[in-house]
């Protein structure tokens, strides 16, 4: 992966990109200077699904033709020996503020009572401008502080503020203090900025979006297109920051903001990406970036879009994608995936469940 160098943008692009901060606030090999990183399942992961109940106002199943026809490339039968993987969702989270101290205590209720592998940050993890090194206070009260209570790995992805600029992005050096930062904290895991991970039945693909907004994403489209024809797990998830379709105040990849046409601003290197390497090639994909939860109803090309960016603040929601959920509310997103289901859940600040959907293959 090489280091990208600095992008002269002009001041009136600046300004919009800052916007970006919501003022309502098996495993396989990594090619050039990527990450792999392949998870063992610890014994306490044997126990087999339980039945909870149906806590949620409603839940619906898909068929599994309404997955990528590649979803289904497992090595052997579909439901042989697989443990069932738990992890929450959530991002836009580093502020250090009550909510998100309180989203904290009912992640670690959460995955208490119903069962939690790791937690999944979706970039945006220290906010204004990310962190000056790996020592950092902010690591202390945006990150280590809000989730003490949270025994388990925080993976993360970058987001535009993780990158600096107060949002703009444009300090592209700061990403790497947060992939630094791995040695040095006991939960806190970003192998590179971009990256690779697995679990049995299970890949996920940790990818930088801030870099597509800037088609500074070369080496990432190559080794991810790699990594995801490489994969032959049941299920595939894609973790990044910026939204491909979203209803909140940033829009739909391509049309960020409301502006068409403007390279950077109005995020056509993201979409670009997407539609080439995301779409129809993974089950879901799972970002932030707009302060809300939303599950957009349509997907792309098979692929299902779910938003968990209210981790510690909230903005509107204007738009127009139908959606099966959607709520400018603090929260958070748990998954549960088994050999054939995944069941998602949204939960509110306090731990409620609000809203159940099962796709099933």
């Amino acid at each position: 992966m090489k280091e990208p160098q600095p992008l002269v943008v002009t001041l009136a692009l600046l300004g919009a990109l800052a916007g970006c901060s919501g003022a309502t606030d098996g495993s396989v090999e990594v090619p050039d200077g990527g990450a792999s990183d392949t998870d063992p399942r610890a014994d306490a992961l044997a126990d087999t699904l339980t039945d909870t109940g149906e806590p949620a106002d409603a839940e619906d199943t898909l068929p599994s033709d309404a997955l990528p026809a590649d979803a289904t490339d497992a090595v052997g039968p579909a439901d042989a020996g697989f443990v069932p993987i738990r992890f929450v969702a959530i991002g836009d989270t580093g502020k250090g503020n009550t909510t998100q101290s309180d989203i904290g205590k009912a992640v670690a209720a959460k995955c208490a009572k119903d069962g939690c592998d790791f937690v999944q940050l979706l970039g945006d993890n220290i906010y204004e401008s990310g962190v000056s090194s790996v020592t950092d206070p902010q690591w202390t009260t945006k990150f280590e502080t809000p989730y003490g209570g949270v025994a388990l790995p925080f993976y993360a992805v970058l987001g535009n503020h993780d990158y600096g600029g107060n949002g703009a992005g444009t300090e592209f050096g700061k990403g790497q203090f947060q992939v630094d930062y791995t040695a040095k904290s006991t939960k806190w895991k970003m192998p590179a900025k971009y990256y690779p991970r697995t679990v049995p039945g299970v890949s996920f693909f940790g990818l930088d979006t801030n870099m597509m907004m800037f088609s500074m994403a070369t080496d990432q489209k190559k080794d991810v297109a790699a990594w995801v024809a490489a994969a032959k797990t049941p299920w595939k998830f894609a973790f990044g920051h910026h939204p491909i379709l979203s209803n909140g105040p940033h829009g739909n990849a391509g049309t960020y903001e409301g502006i068409p046409f403007i390279p950077i601003t109005s995020g056509q290197g993201v979409k670009d990406f997407m539609d080439a390497e995301i779409c129809g090639k993974v089950d879901f994909y799972v970002c932030g970036h707009d302060h809300s939860r939303q599950y957009i109803q349509t997907t792309c090309k098979g692929t299902e879009l779910v938003i968990s960016g209210a981790g510690a603040a909230t903005t509107d929601l204007k738009g127009k994608n139908p959606t099966w959920f959607q709520a400018a509310t603090p929260g958070f997103v748990w998954f549960e995936i088994t050999a054939k289901s995944v069941r998602i859940e949204f939960l509110d600040a306090t731990g409620k469940v609000e809203f159940t959907r099962t796709v099933t293959k």
